[in-house]
């Protein structure tokens, strides 16, 4: 019958009923299975006392003649008592048996080249864990198959004419496992054109058929059990199916029902019987590692042979041992491998190893003897002998045999092994060839046993279904399952969380600078990480190229023969989706080069040329212009070279011009194809040359709200995380508790909350009881700062982190509920008591990587403001080397002014290479000056004004001496000078009384015109001097010279140009200056180089000679100049012209007249130059149009040489006409 439910109740009148139970059922009597919920709930809540009546629903039903009741709790104050009533209704069964050489064909109306329309449903059950259940073959190699593969079910739809082998299967699905346990599985395959589903018991899978095709040109007929008709060989084994199948359909014909009326469709093949007769061997479960099955055995026989079955997924354990009169036999499974060990008194023990992988769910046949002289071991038909020396002299057996593990006190020392017992299933075990019957042991007639489940095998496949997410290789032992997330980007228990960020706003804000990484847009999501540039400015730029980034030259194209460009991206479609999204502002520069090629046509205003983006719409707008417009750049600035057109390239002349813009519009990006048709007219082409996609920023990652009272909150529909369920969030507040995150269901929750000041918890409840996880920090949370949550949940444990601390794991019932089942609204800070609210911020809240827009909530939620301010106090750590955290709306930005760096967080250290002879001077004010610019930054160094002290930070690398690195001056005669004196030693000179000579501070341990990279500080306070080099050698010293500098003058790098009064050894470095690389220089709030490379104001700073930013990391000379960026530089201080206007010039007739004459020969002299020039440029023009490349490298270069042509003709003809 097919059972619905059942009802439980206790003893009538008794302190008697049971609480929790296991169901199990059968169809022989003789191997039993254990009825499970959510695929891993194995008990029964039962009754709470003996007259309530607990009524359950079986979903799925059960169809069975057996039910077993085996009570698991009850009543500790009485006994076992039960009533039971069981549910259901009649089952109509049609069964076959076929014996593994039998089968059935069926042949209906032909149908040529039918699509792939079916619908097949049956039951099977089996001991055999290979044949074929069904199989449509075709024409050419066509075939639609169910086969059974080592316990699993797969679905194979095959196209013998597909274009290359690798499309040749259009569908390869696996279903199922353990298949082959002799119990009753249903299939179901539905299949309407490239559409289709595979279902096999409860675990369904949607298929697509793969390729371009929809039809298969198969054979009207099927067989069931094998292959039954001869045809093109097939690339699987044929080995036909052996067992029973029951309630055959295809497309809702009952063949079993035909075959047994013996109707001229069904042809039958074979032995076939219409009754499931085969036999029901006896199964026993080893439960755990204490489990044993003792077994009597004649003593004293000169012989010992012993034979079973087994499954398991353990790599190890105890299978078998035995007493021997002298010694004993221990068989154990060890890594996969089955060893055989004799034990004899006075010799070695004798190891047999056979087999591999045994430890893969598969039924294993075993068998080994041991006699004289002979010891074999027999895995699955294979034999492993040892050498006759190696066998036992005699064989005296003992009395017991002991399968897993061994009762107390027993087998000596040798039962006592490291090894655990076995788990897993045995069957049909032999002993001296004499098969032990399983029942008189279940019934306590033969031998003994410990915690085992006599006729059924409990083992259970703990990867299917396969928790192992984003490609995680699942594997299992007994109890539990292991996820191999090695190569997927991902971590965790289940590989669920992704080691990458979702953005590069989020690299950044972790300090990192530019360069590539891997991006994961949805974090724990379906998609995975890509590689992308990150370019770390202000904002984070997300830079994504595609392969067609050169310039393409297009002739000849014509609306029936289009030109089409195609663009593939280093991510899918869909990541880029999550991508853009998420971003603030996208952008991709579309250049379109045009001469004689139109984007419309002129008479009906059809597009000519278009751009396909993401939602595959043909757009007819171009760079700069907006999708309504239908327009270019020119059109939406008003500046088209011809007024009455809205592009430049409209207008149709016989010359090149361009329509080149940014699209910025983010649903239409990026793009994906441009197909141009209006080339092939004579003198007519188009050349188009598309950006990489830039997006901007991160708009969830500053995405927060301020909770104002403990009673506000934003509620969200259901968080659904059935299975795998992660949060994370950044929060700050300064309450002493609140709740972050709450959702309810029925009785499952989850919550997550401040509990403490300095104490977060994670609690949550799926069906097995509340559980808690708390992290516990030193220091408070409440501390007005950023702190960031993550935590997780899935089938295998929960966790909990926050910032940096350790990780908190709670592992997870083996066998509880695993199914989170929620179905309030969401609330997020707060909960629906409206008790215990977070006062305070939570910013960047994301649920299964999916970010939710918090503050568009409160926007519309009395008591909670959208965004929240205070950033700096969390990541103004992150401005380094003197660089201040500016607060933003939505971050922070790092303020560098005042730093010898740049870069988004100062960090970027500013170099330049000094050549022979040059030198960077930066004047501070005169001391007559410093009234009237008293706020200056450079104000504070001189004027009347002691300077007591200073700090300056430098680095440098050369192999020049004597060398000059800082020299500061004073308008009263006192200096600072850094030099490397001729033994390239580092000599630090401090002049503070003009009256005196220098202190001199000589660091001689080694030369450092070494071509080496070395970083200097020196920090004075008032007499008192530390000095740093290489952050390893530190030396502090007292001046005798005095204790404060005079007004500054000039801060000089390099050469020293003026006469100064210095001593012999600066004035000789001095006039060599410094030839190398000078990096980060900065005197307090000074930066010369920064000021002379990056100007942002107008600065006091003089640059002679070579002086180019570059790179102190990058070797010194050639190599070095070869990696620099050249900038130019005024002498912002040099002289200016002083010689004044001639005001009595000689104005007499023979002055003007030469001054004519003088005109008309320079006017004939420009006419003729003209003339030559565009002689030249038209010989160049038809050169380069004669030698024109056709490679695309070089087309962009073809180009630009023609424009440029182009407009030097223009112009000079322009100047002619002049």
């Amino acid at each position: 019958m097919e059972v619905t439910a059942v009802a439980t109740q206790g003893g009538y009148g008794s302190s008697n009923w049971v609480s929790s139970y296991l169901l199990m059922f059968s169809d022989s009597g003789r191997n039993w299975k254990q009825y499970r919920q959510e695929d891993s709930i194995w008990g029964f809540s039962g009754n709470a006392n003996a007259d309530s009546v607990v009524y359950c629903r079986l979903q799925p039903s059960i169809k069975a003649k057996f039910l077993r009741f085996i009570p698991l709790e009850w009543n500790p104050k009485g006994r076992i008592g039960m009533r039971i009533e069981v549910f259901g209704c009649a089952y109509r069964s049609e069964v076959v048996e076929l014996d593994g050489q039998s089968s059935l064909l069926y042949r209906f109306d032909e149908k040529p080249l039918s699509p792939i329309k079916d619908i097949i449903s049956l039951k099977f059950k089996t001991m055999q864990s290979d044949g074929v259940l069904l199989h449509r073959g075709g024409q050419s190699g066509d075939h639609l198959t169910l086969e059974l593969r080592r316990g699993r079910l797969f679905l194979l739809i095959n196209s013998g004419e597909a274009p290359s082998a690798s499309t040749q299967t259009l569908v390869n699905l696996s279903l199922g496992s353990l298949l082959d346990d002799q119990h009753w599985h249903a299939v179901l395959v539905q299949s309407t054109g490239q559409q289709g589903n595979f279902t096999v018991d409860e675990h369904r899978h949607h298929f697509q058929v793969q390729g371009e095709t929809n039809y298969l040109d198969l054979h009207s007929e099927i067989s069931f059990g094998g292959i039954s008709a001869p045809g093109p060989p097939v690339s699987f084994a044929q080995k036909n199916f052996h067992g029973c199948l029951e309630n055959l359909y295809y497309n809702g014909v009952d063949i079993i029902d035909l075959a047994k009326r013996g109707k001229p469709q069904i042809i039958t093949m074979g032995n076939v019987s219409f009754s499931c007769s085969q036999p029901q061997p006896v199964p026993v479960t080893f439960q755990s590692a204490r489990s044993f099955l003792a077994l009597p055995g004649t003593a004293g026989e000169d012989a010992v042979s012993v034979a079973f079955q087994f499954r398991t997924w353990n790599e190890q354990g105890r299978l078998l041992s035995m007493d021997l009169v002298s010694g004993g036999l221990l068989l154990v499974l060890q890594d996969g491998r089955l060893s055989l060990s004799l034990f004899q008194p006075g010799r070695l023990p004798s190891d047999l190893t056979a087999g591999a992988g045994l430890n893969d769910g598969q039924w294993h046949s075993i068998a080994f003897s041991a006699k004289k002289n002979h010891l074999s071991v027999t895995v699955d038909g294979q034999v492993a002998a040892a050498a006759p020396s190696l066998g036992p002299e005699q064989i005296d057996s003992g009395d017991a045999y002991y399968f897993g593990g061994c009762p107390d006190n027993s087998f000596g020392s040798k039962c006592q092994s490291s090894l655990d017992g076995f788990q897993g299933c045995l069957r049909l075990i032999t002993i001296s060839n004499k098969a032990v019957d399983l029942v008189a042991v279940q019934q306590g007639a033969l031998g003994n046993f410990s915690d085992l489940q006599i006729d059924s095998c409990g083992i259970t496949d703990r990867c299917l279904p396969n928790y192992c997410e984003h490609g995680g290789e699942c594997s299992q032992d007994w109890s539990t399952f292991h996820c191999d997330c090695a190569g997927t980007g991902y971590r965790g228990a289940t590989c669920h969380n992704s080691i990458y960020e979702q953005s590069c706003e989020a690299y950044k804000h972790r300090g990192n600078t530019s360069g590539f990484y891997y991006i994961d847009s949805d974090g724990s999501g379906p998609l995975g990480p890509f590689l992308a540039y990150c370019n770390m400015t202000e904002t984070a730029w997300t830079v994504l190229q595609h392969n067609g980034s050169e310039l393409t030259r297009v002739r000849g194209a014509q609306p029936e023969s289009s030109h089409t460009g195609l663009f593939e991206y280093a991510a899918s479609l869909e990541q880029l989706q999550a991508t853009i999204n998420l971003a603030e502002h996208c952008e991709q520069e579309l250049a379109y080069y045009c001469k004689r090629s139109r984007l419309v046509d002129k008479q009906d205003g059809a597009p000519l040329s278009w751009w396909v983006g993401r939602t595959k719409d043909m757009q007819t707008y171009w760079g700069g212009s907006w999708p309504d417009l239908k327009k270019c750049t020119c059109g939406f600035e008003g500046n088209c070279i011809d007024a009455q057109y809205y592009c430049n390239c409209n207008a149709d002349r016989n010359e090149w011009t361009n329509d080149t813009g940014f699209l910025s519009y983010k649903e239409h990006l990026p793009v994906t194809k441009i197909v141009i048709t209006d080339t092939g007219r004579p003198h007519s082409e188009a050349a188009y040359k598309l950006g990489p996609l830039r997006c901007r920023g991160d708009r969830s990652f500053w995405n927060s709200a301020s909770f104002n009272t403990e009673a506000s909150y934003l509620h969200f529909p259901t968080f659904h995380g059935e299975l795998s369920a992660d949060v994370s969030f950044f929060f700050k507040t300064t309450a002493s508790s609140g709740v972050f995150l709450e959702n309810l269901g029925i009785t499952d929750f989850i919550r997550i909350e401040l509990r403490a000041p300095a104490e977060v918890t994670f609690s949550f409840d799926v069906g097995n009881g509340p559980f808690e996880i708390s992290v516990q920090s030193p220091s408070r949370f409440n501390d007005n700062q950023w702190h960031h949550v993550r935590v997780e949940r899935n089938v295998r444990e929960a966790s909990i982190r926050v910032d940096q601390l350790l990780q908190k794991t709670q592992p997870a019932p083996t066998d509880g509920h695993a199914l989170l089942q929620l179905n309030s609204q969401l609330f997020v800070g707060g909960t629906a008591t409206r008790q215990r609210g977070f006062l305070g911020c939570i910013r960047s809240l994301r649920l299964n990587g999916l970010p939710l827009d918090l503050e568009e909530r409160a926007k519309v939620t009395p008591g909670v403001d959208p965004g929240c301010r205070g950033h700096c106090g969390s990541y103004g750590r992150l401005c380094r080397h003197g660089g201040t955290c500016q607060e933003k709306p939505r971050g922070f930005s790092c303020d560098c002014t005042f730093s010898a760096y740049t870069g988004p967080f100062c960090s970027e250290e500013i170099s330049a290479y000094f050549g022979s002879g040059s030198s960077v001077m930066y004047s501070f004010q005169e001391h007559s000056s410093l009234s009237k610019n008293a706020s200056s930054h450079a104000a504070s160094f001189h004027g009347d004004m002691k300077l007591s002290r200073e700090v300056i930070q430098f680095s440098f690398r050369t192999a020049r001496t004597p060398s000059l690195l800082v020299y500061l001056s004073s308008f009263y005669k006192e200096y600072l000078s850094v030099i490397l004196a001729k033994n390239g030693s580092l000599q630090i000179r401090y002049k503070l009384d003009r009256h005196q000579d220098p202190d001199v501070i000589s660091f001689d341990f080694k030369t450092l015109a070494d071509g080496q990279l070395h970083h200097v500080k020196i920090e004075r306070e008032e007499g008192v001097v530390f000095v740093e080099i290489d952050e390893n050698t530190r030396r502090h010293v007292h001046l005798s010279s005095g204790t404060e500098f005079g007004a500054v003058r000039a801060l000089v790098l390099g050469r020293i140009v003026e006469h100064s009064d210095v001593d012999q050894e600066t004035a000789l470095a001095g006039a060599q200056g410094f030839v190398g690389c000078l990096s980060a220089v900065q005197l307090s709030h000074v930066a010369p180089l920064k000021a002379a490379l990056h100007p942002s104001h107008s600065a006091p700073i003089t640059v002679k000679g070579h002086v180019t930013e570059s790179s102190c990391a990058a070797q010194t000379g050639t190599d070095a100049m070869s990696r620099e960026r050249t900038h130019s530089f005024a002498d912002h201080s040099g002289t200016i012209d002083d010689r004044e206007p001639i005001a009595n010039a000689i104005r007499s007739d023979s002055a003007v007249i030469g001054g004519l004459i003088a005109v008309v020969i320079f006017i004939l002299l420009c006419t003729t130059a003209i003339a030559v020039r565009i002689y030249q440029q038209k010989r160049l023009y038809k050169r380069n149009e004669a030698k024109r490349p056709e490679n695309v490298d070089s087309a962009e270069a073809v180009l630009k040489t023609e424009l440029r042509v182009q407009d030097a003709i223009n112009e000079n003809q322009k100047e002619y006409f002049f």
